[in-house]
């Protein structure tokens, strides 16, 4: 056989990949990954590593136990829930370095949602937490009002939203909605109502010009604009939402976690018609251990990335060690082009995401008291973000045949300093191959451009430094080892700035079956 040496390429794309088997994987999707956490599949392409979060004030809100809400009010201002020394529920809001009161619920009640709508002029948010009457926020004046006089069917509502000038608010099976143009007018006479749905109502959300009804094993929508024409129908008999808190409108489809995994809720080009695609088919055994391992879930969307995201929360669950997903839709409609990846080290038990004054504001909160700011940085509050990739195992070209890999040349896209382990395994189906005594060392790469400097970098010298040089984008290694099918992984767990991995190029040379 020929020893030449011939070139591999494997440009990382396809995401992380769990339902097919090592070999087919391997062959048909190189590039994917059997590990990918910390790292997002990249609309620009690649995986990039994530940012980081912090602390969006240095303060705790003030009470015990899980932040029951938190809610982006525009960019300078947050809403947060907790209960209180009084075993209620307490509202506050930032101001400056702590939070400032705006009033207490009578009750404790659970997970706090809202719905942003501006029905007299003035930016509102109202809020549902399942035991009290609606709250009531005011963005112009900075209050937080508690309406009375609220009917029965509304006290203690679960979920709500505005639609079509109506505030809409589900408690079990029924949907109330109020009077056009007024949060606190429960009037039949005035022209609120309410519609039983027929079963417990897990979700609400709006989605091209209805409104979208979940419940645990059904989907049904409500189309017209007032108490004269509202109108319930069908969606899907046998799908349903576990979690409403997991509904979220990206890249113009709805997702949702239904029992069978994460799926679109779609419109076709048959008007009125939906789809009902399965979006974490890819992931699909990674998402039924996530179901299993967590009962309590948050997500929210990064508009800008069309980037879905969903994390689950035990409380006994150390920070560290709390997973989530990441979806990145790589196409406007359907399933077919999403790429996903999992978070690790973001604990969030209440999340929100919005697009305000040209900025996109993400918060989230859990038991700890703190409401942080995600998408910024590079660490996690302080801690390393860790961040893997491991590609499938790739026989090249022949299984039977065995390669030597003499050299890899990996092709990143670098902010700052860049610092990672490369790791190689030979051989998925004879790991007595390679025992530990001869298996391929950890190959080290770091930023090495000769007399160029990271700004704020320890080895930085203030007067000799040069900055504003290329970095480098192109790390080339040489590289031990031999199988008939390879795998490698590549990890940063640091607080580097994030980067992105663009393509591995490897040198090999084929030898005889064996």
């Amino acid at each position: 056989m020929p020893t030449g040496w011939n070139t591999f390429p494997v440009e990382f794309r396809g995401g992380l990949i769990s339902n097919m088997s090592p070999l087919q994987q391997g062959i048909n999707a190189v590039g994917s990954a059997i590990t990918l956490q910390n790292f997002e599949p990249s609309k620009e392409g690649g995986y990039k590593k994530i940012l980081g979060f912090e602390k969006y004030i240095d303060s705790t809100v003030t009470g015990t136990g899980v932040i029951l809400g938190v809610k982006v009010v525009n960019s300078s201002k947050v809403i947060a829930v907790r209960q209180n020394g009084s075993s209620v529920s307490e509202y506050y809001i930032n101001s400056g370095s702590s939070w400032s009161s705006l009033g207490a619920a009578s009750l404790l009640g659970g997970k706090v949602r809202g719905t942003n709508f501006n029905f007299d002029g003035n930016h509102k948010i109202m809020f549902v937490d399942g035991a009290n009457s609606p709250a009531v926020f005011n963005d112009t004046t900075d209050t937080l009002s508690f309406p009375s006089g609220y009917p029965s069917d509304v006290v203690g509502g679960e979920h709500i939203t505005a639609y079509k000038n109506h505030i809409f608010i589900a408690k079990g099976s029924l949907l109330a909605f109020s009077a056009p143009f007024d949060e606190t007018d429960f009037t039949i006479a005035n022209g609120a109502g309410i519609i039983n749905v027929g079963h417990t109502i897990t979700g609400l959300i709006v989605f091209r010009e209805q409104l979208i009804v979940f419940s645990r094993n059904k989907i049904q929508r409500v189309s017209g604009t007032s108490v004269s024409d509202f109108q319930l129908s069908p969606i899907a008999e046998d799908i349903g939402c576990i979690s409403g808190d997991t509904i979220q409108e990206v890249g113009g489809d709805i997702m949702f976690l239904a029992p069978d995994g994460l799926r679109l809720l779609s419109a076709t080009e048959r008007i009125g018609d939906f789809g009902l695609g399965l979006a974490s088919y890819p992931v699909e055994q990674d998402i039924k251990d996530f179901k299993s391992n967590y009962s309590s879930f948050s997500s929210l969307v990064l508009r800008e990335k069309a980037q879905y995201r969903i994390f689950g929360f035990v409380s006994a669950e150390q920070p560290k060690d709390a997973f989530g997903f990441i979806g990145t839709k790589f196409s406007d409609q359907g399933s077919s082009n999403i790429q996903w990846s999992k978070t690790k080290g973001i604990q969030a038990y209440v999340a929100d995401a919005r697009y305000v004054e040209g900025q996109e504001i993400i918060v989230f909160a859990n038991d700890n008291g703190y409401v942080y700011k995600l998408e910024f940085g590079s660490s996690f509050d302080g801690e390393d973000i860790n961040a893997i990739y491991s590609s499938p195992f790739m026989p090249i070209d022949d299984p039977q045949l065995r390669k030597s890999i003499y050299k890899m040349s990996l092709y990143v896209d670098t902010a700052g300093s860049f610092d990672v382990n490369v790791n190689f395994t030979f051989d998925l189906f004879k790991p007595d191959n390679y025992n530990k005594n001869i298996a391929p060392q950890t190959i080290r790469l770091q930023s090495s451009s000769a007399g160029v400097f990271i700004y704020g970098a320890s080895s930085a010298t203030y007067g000799t430094a040069t900055y504003g040089s290329e970095l480098d984008k192109i790390y080339n290694t040489p590289v031990i080892g031999s199988g008939k099918t390879f795998s490698f992984t590549i990890q940063d767990s640091s607080t580097n700035p994030s980067f992105s991995l663009d393509t591995a190029v490897f040198e090999y040379a084929t030898f005889d079956r064996m």
